[in-house]
């Protein structure tokens, strides 16, 4: 099984953390099943920004970016070349490192 390796977030993780991945699961649905608490308001749909993140190793490992999350990501805080929402980024068979950007486009977080 692949890991995701969240690099340290001063909210979510602020030690880090490892997450075994299902292969074929999302980066949001693994974390939010180990506990973590990644933004998500639009229900994993690809309907806004708030589960952005920021891959900074293993982007072989994730699924093809399409047209709908490449319009969606345009609206996000803090977009990067390896930017990707975490609940369309589908893991495959290798680990990849996951940075949570400090803020998101969300005013208010809600607790899912």
């Amino acid at each position: 099984m692949p890991n995701i390796i969240f690099l340290p977030h001063q909210v979510i993780c602020p030690d880090g953390a490892v997450v075994e991945a299902e292969t074929g699961e999302s980066i949001c649905a693994a974390a939010l099943r180990a506990g973590l608490e990644l933004e998500h308001a639009c229900d994993m749909v690809c309907a806004c920004t708030t589960c952005h993140v920021i891959i900074r190793e293993g982007m072989e490992s994730l699924n093809e970016m399409d047209d709908l999350e490449a319009d969606m990501l345009d609206k996000a805080w803090g977009l990067e070349p390896d930017s990707r929402l975490s609940c369309q980024a589908v893991i495959a068979d290798e680990d990849v490192v996951v940075e949570i950007p400090k803020y998101t486009i969300n005013h208010a977080s809600e607790k899912h």
